[in-house]
């Protein structure tokens, strides 16, 4: 059901902070990413790779299973060839013939081979090969193994041209797929033999951006324990440089213009390299040899802290007076990788309560940055995988258990108001380091709020001159650079859930790096959601999600989903012929795939299908295999006309069955219900034949001339559309517990009914229960959550705790699930559940429903690689479209 190879782990490799192994795949050692495993494997341990990550610890039968029926990256099953690949038994006996070529040629490979024996092979080597140290690492390859040729870029990845003794082109082509740079993932390697040319030397070539483009660009990564060093020692000539980087980390993706990927396609461009970084850039023994964004003091970008009163300050002092003013509650506006951040002291109560004044952030929690580790530590609970997570080179916001309130743990009350959580993130580039302050800095705020910088709801701002005048309503001064910001990309936010990685916003460390699919597609373009968008490019095997774009609601988001589809096109060298958007006609994102369409046609997909058939594609399940696909979420389009969103379905690619669903209550007034969720309670009481009771909350908090509308809305129909939502469940539940009547972002009422369920402690006596209705007429069953209401009511006329209230809806809502998946099986014998939707973000549930259903002998399938939410439903919109 996976794609993936099994591998054998030698041993972590020092250095990478527990995230990067050498893995025996098939006799041949390679270096694999193992930071996405839930734990760190030990030495021995089977993984699965897939894209160059491990995704999962397993057992000998497992990987003996997995080597005769799965694939990994293009190779064929069952031991056959793909195209332009090698088979794995053809491989193992060439690994054999090439150990024995090894040996027979000697140990002095530096004399010049006979010429008898004198080969000429060119490698097309294919992944994320630019911007990540591939070509130095041939070069230096090339020069230990004596052999003369050349390396370039080209517009589909690498390709390598080397000449010299037989044996040690074979050893170059094995070290490519073997031991490529901790950034690079080698999708596929074709080999083709030419005639020899002679020659000793070995050269980089000029990049050849002829033909098609398909490069696999590298994410932006944190800055390297190498560079970090360098920057803060005073003997050393980057000693507090900004924009240090080498080819292990860095920018990338935000300062690419075009592909190839080398220094005049980025942003970084403008800045000439002075003589003792080109010295750098062409010495093969030095880290930064051929690294496209190196820079220094000398020749790089430069600081400015721009006032508000016209006073700037450029270099040290910029950076010194941004801490000073952070230090006194002012509010800096700082320019990052992929845009501007606002940022101010998060333990500064007036400084957090004055900046979400100013941004109309309502309740919204704020992200914080913190120095280290050991700041982290003393405002969060951190356990080894989550630590793994927070340090690991994508530094996303993670969320994470906070010790107390914020108050208790030293921040400031208005960062995370009624939030358990904090999303804490460590700083990923210098500039954040020097901001924090090293050395003998005068100490400046240890923990700053670091909140994307735009108005709520428009994207997050990447130009100067737009931050200048834009952002004057908001910040006090402005820490800028003089590098251009290319491509907008937003922090990333994950949680670590029942055992893996939960993404909750795909972006910055993890966009662009692609996806493989489970069979071929078209070229193809989705236009994904109008919440949290993301669009998405697929061709042949892979698909390529972008980062985090919106919330569809103004013109500056769809232009900003203009320009990243553009992006990826440009970088992917896909030219989609067909255009895939939700089924939804009021979709401001299926507006824009209609009005970009031109000739090319548009094919309109079900919102719940496509939340299972991107976690199917995600776990690499068949084309012709289909699951239970358990889709809770806000709200999605039915084919009923109803409004869908508590979804039990039959799902393969091309079509599914609705099995079941939850009871249909009336939503009143669209977007009214979603914001006062006294409405949605109003409406569930109305539909389990609850009379108003004014002892209860929800009732209370609706004023009576609206609670007259509202009855007779729900008595006559008018103006409501019938929904089966079980994210506004959630919402009537909060309301009814007294917990949350009103809301200012999308999921706060379920999220402090979260917390309030994760308060009370795992599984609670006596959870409350839905009424199963059974299907008619071959129809879904119905799942009633009239019993489960009328329990709540009951439990709030008797006082009972809102933490009691919450745990025992959380596990009636998981039992469902196990319940309706088990009705599913028995009908069709499926055993496999997929979980999607963004309702499966809530950490007490998902964790509660995959243990049931894994108790009741469930394959569970849920999300690892994309958010649940709609950030990550272009994928299966793709993979739909695609099934015909």
């Amino acid at each position: 059901m996976c794609l993936g190879i099994p591998g054998r782990v030698v041993e972590l490799v020092d250095g990478y902070a527990g995230q990067l192994a050498l893995v025996d795949v098939e006799g041949a050692q390679r270096r694999v990413n193992v930071g996405m495993l839930d734990s760190p494997p030990a030495d021995g341990d089977w993984v699965l790779l897939h894209m160059g990550f491990a995704l999962e610890i397993i057992d000998a039968a497992k990987a003996g299973e997995a080597l005769s029926g799965l694939e990994m990256m293009g190779r064929g099953r069952d031991g056959e060839a793909a195209p332009g690949g090698t088979a794995p038994a053809d491989r193992a006996d060439r690994a054999d013939r090439l150990d024995g070529a090894d040996q027979a040629d000697g140990a002095d490979r530096a004399d010049r081979p006979d010429p008898a024996d004198r080969v000429r092979r060119r490698f097309e080597v294919h992944g994320v090969v630019q911007g990540v140290g591939f070509r130095p690492f041939v070069y230096v390859g090339a020069r230990e193994l004596a052999l003369s040729g050349s390396v370039v870029n080209t517009g589909s990845g690498v390709v390598a041209e080397v000449e010299g003794a037989a044996g040690a082109v074979a050893e170059f082509g094995r070290r490519l797929r073997t031991d490529a740079p901790p950034l690079a993932v080698v999708e596929a390697v074709h080999e083709s033999d030419l005639a020899t040319l002679g020659g000793t030397e070995f050269t980089i070539g000029e990049s050849d951006g002829a033909g098609p483009a398909r490069t696999l660009v590298s994410p932006d990564v944190a800055t390297c324990r190498e560079c970090l060093a360098e920057m803060r020692d005073p003997a050393n000539r980057r000693y507090r440089h900004p924009f240090i980087t080498c080819t292990h980390c860095g920018p990338r993706f935000t300062i690419v213009t075009g592909v190839p990927y080398d220094r005049a396609a980025t942003t970084m461009a403008a800045f000439e390299m002075c003589g003792d970084c080109r010295a750098e850039y062409g010495d093969p023994g030095d880290r930064r040899f051929h690294a496209q964004p190196i820079a220094c003091h000398a020749c790089g970008p430069t600081l400015e802290l721009v006032r508000k009163d016209g006073a700037s300050a450029s270099g040290d002092d910029a950076l010194r007076g941004a801490r000073e003013l952070l230090a006194d509650g002012r509010i800096v506006a700082v320019k990052g990788l992929g845009g501007y951040h606002l940022a101010c002291d998060a333990r500064n109560e007036a400084a957090v309560a004055e900046l979400r004044r100013r941004k109309r952030r309502g309740g919204k929690p704020f992200a914080v940055m913190v120095a280290d580790t050991g700041v982290a530590a003393e405002l969060v609970t951190l356990t080894a995988d989550e630590e793994r997570l927070l340090t690991g080179v994508r530094r996303p916001i993670v969320l994470l258990p906070g010790r107390g309130t914020p108050r208790g743990a030293g921040l400031a009350a208005s960062v995370a108001p009624d939030s358990p959580d904090l999303g804490l993130m460590l700083p990923y580039t210098p500039l954040h380091v020097l901001l924090f302050g090293i050395g003998d800095d005068r100490p400046g705020p240890d923990a700053l709020v670091m909140t994307s910088a735009n108005l709520s709801g428009e994207p997050i701002v990447t130009d100067d001159a737009v931050a200048l005048t834009g952002l004057a309503p908001l910040a006090d001064a402005w820490l800028r650079h003089d590098r251009r910001i290319e491509v907008p990309c937003d922090d990333s936010v994950s949680r670590f859930v029942a055992g893996a990685e939960l993404p909750l916003r795909r972006s910055r460390g993890y966009a662009p790096l692609p996806l493989a699919l489970p069979f071929d597609v078209p070229p193809l373009l989705a236009a994904g959601a109008d919440l949290k968008n993301t669009c998405a490019l697929a061709e042949g095997r892979y698909a390529w999600v972008s980062q985090h774009i919106g919330d569809m609601g103004t013109l500056a988001t769809a232009d900003a989903l203009t320009r990243a589809e553009r992006q990826l096109e440009l970088l992917t060298g896909v030219e989609p012929g067909q255009l895939v958007a939700d089924l939804h006609p009021g979709y401001r994102s299926a507006a824009w795939a209609v009005a970009h369409a031109g000739s090319r046609p548009v094919r309109r997909v079900q919102h719940h299908h496509a939340h299972i058939a991107s976690v199917m594609g995600e776990h690499g399940v068949g084309a012709g295999d289909s699951v239970i696909g358990v889709a809770f979420d806000g709200t999605g389009a039915g084919t009923d006309g109803a409004a869908w969103g508590g979804e039990v379905l039959i799902a393969g690619y091309k079509s599914y069955e609705r099995a079941a669903h939850l009871g249909y209550v009336p939503l009143a007034g669209g977007d009214a219900s979603v914001l006062r969720p006294y409405r949605m309670a109003l409406a569930h009481l109305h539909a389990a034949g609850v009379g108003p009771d004014e002892r209860l909350p929800c009732v209370r908090a609706c004023p009576p001339r609206e609670r007259d509308v509202l009855a007779h809305q729900f008595a006559t129909g008018f103006g409501c559309v019938p929904t089966s939502s079980m994210g506004r469940l959630f919402d009537a539940v909060a309301s009814l517990a007294g917990v949350r009547h009103e809301v200012e972002y999308e999921a706060e009422a379920a999220i402090g009914l979260e917390a309030l369920a994760r308060a009370a402690g795992p599984d609670p006596a006596d959870a409350y229960s839905f009424g199963i209705r059974d299907a008619v007429d071959g129809g879904p069953v119905v799942a009633d959550p009239g019993p489960v209401v009328r329990a709540v009511v009951s439990d709030v006329r008797a006082v009972a705790p809102a933490e009691q209230i919450a745990a025992r809806f959380h596990a009636c809502v998981a039992a469902l699930t196990v319940t309706l998946a088990g009705l599913a099986r028995e009908r069709t014998g499926l055993g496999v559940v997929a979980l999607g939707g963004g309702v499966f973000q809530n950490a007490v549930l998902l964790e509660a429903a995959q243990r049931g259903l894994e108790a009741a002998d469930f394959t569970v399938l849920r999300p690892r690689l994309l958010p649940p939410n709609d950030g990550g439903i272009a994928l299966g919109q793709l993979l739909i479209a695609a099934s015909g």
